[in-house]
């Protein structure tokens, strides 16, 4: 998505050099969000992008992996040769995490790629019993997709509650729920001790018949590849990008789920894995690199960060960031269909989490792009639009 996107908004900006796209996959380059939803339940064949590479002189390098880069030479090293650049983005993305000691067991998959997708829907469709490893977003969306295919799906999660990395006790406790709801089993305080063919077992003992196992543990940023490059990269192995998204190396940019950058509206470097993310950042990226030529101001990446998820028949959207947050405010019943959560700083909206309340989340986006003060007890009626609760 980024790096797709990168080379799109480089045309559309005006930019007339040469733009190559180099990626490790074979396949034409497509999106991610369908391969746990359409082309895993087999509603849909792919989902490449519609984008006339051909007619807007992008060259696709495809089924190619990049092996590293040597700024000071501004070279790419490849399997078929050097690559020389002038101006090279880094869009590589991530990769998941992988369940220790489960590697070559068969029957053990992952969901990242086309591939993967493709390899599990048949899966899918031989109805097996399906354990899942994780309940996260990835997690959820998967078994959502493995109980409407007809599949007994078992998810197993080592903390107390789903989404335990990404939302707040409170928040998240409501969504356990929706696992028995779909008719799934959600297993809290789960740790796997080891996968053997046809089973998971548990560390408390428990043995879990398993035909097949989806491991959604999380993903790090794909950046091995950079090892020796001399590029800053992060705690996490992201790239440490500036708030222009340009890396420690001249004329090298990074972009996506593969880079951080700090945020000036959270006071803090995010490293966002999203698909918004990976549609934003490019703009900013393309515009830099043709500002470099013309003398433009830097143009400053700092975005109220956005995704959604579909899982057990509700719509769920974050926007924003709620880490630095002193106040929550529930709209709604979270027993119930739908329901939002505002998270405040100092009077201001800097983060919500809308179930089945789309309205909420556009407007409330709206609200921490603009930093505007919030009167709480209008916020906190969801009868009320939320931007009347502007103070």
């Amino acid at each position: 998505m980024a790096g797709v996107q990168t080379a799109v908004a480089l045309r559309e900006q005006g930019f007339t050099g040469s733009v190559t796209l180099i990626g490790a996959e074979p396949h034409q380059p497509y999106d991610r969000p369908p391969l746990s939803k359409a082309v895993l339940l087999g509603t849909a064949e792919g989902s490449a992008f519609d984008v006339d590479f051909e007619a807007l002189g992008i060259e696709l390098r495809l089924g190619r992996e990049v092996l590293g880069v040597r700024p000071a030479e501004h070279e790419l090293a490849t399997a078929e040769g050097p690559v020389p650049y002038d101006v090279l983005v880094l869009a590589t993305g991530a990769e998941p995490i992988r369940l220790p000691g489960a590697e070559s067991v068969p029957g053990v998959h992952l969901l990242r790629t086309l591939d993967d997708a493709e390899r599990l829907r048949p899966v899918l469709a031989r109805q097996h019993d399906i354990v899942v490893v994780g309940a996260g977003w990835i997690g959820a969306e998967f078994a959502t997709a493995a109980r409407e295919a007809g599949c007994a799906v078992t998810v197993v999660e080592a903390a107390d509650r789903p989404l335990a990395g990404a939302l707040p006790a409170e928040v998240a406790a409501p969504m356990a729920a929706w696992y028995a709801d779909a008719g799934a089993t959600l297993r809290t305080h789960a740790r796997v001790r080891s996968v053997e063919p046809g089973a998971v077992l548990l560390d408390d003992g428990s043995r879990l018949p398993a035909d097949a196992v989806v491991v959604g543990i999380g993903a790090r940023p794909a950046t091995a590849w950079l090892a020796g490059s001399g590029i800053e990269l992060g705690t996490h192995g992201e790239v440490v990008a500036d708030d222009r998204l340009c890396t420690s190396a001249p004329d090298v940019y990074a972009v996506g789920d593969c880079a951080s950058f700090p945020s000036g509206r959270y006071g803090e470097r995010l490293l966002v894995h999203h698909w918004d993310n990976a549609l934003q950042g490019p703009r900013t990226v393309a515009a830099n690199i043709l500002g470099g030529a013309t003398g433009e101001p830097p143009a400053v990446y700092d975005p109220v960060p956005y995704f959604w998820s579909e899982q057990f028949g509700r719509f769920v959207q974050y926007a924003g960031h709620h880490a630095s947050a002193d106040t929550t405010l529930w709209r709604g019943d979270p027993t119930g269909p739908s329901w939002t959560v505002c998270w405040l700083r100092e009077g201001r909206l800097v983060a919500l989490l809308a179930v089945g309340r789309p309205r909420d989340l556009a407007q409330g986006r709206r609200l921490i792009e603009a930093g505007t003060p919030m009167d709480p007890t209008v916020l906190a009626d969801p009868a009320r639009p939320l931007r009347a609760a502007t103070a």
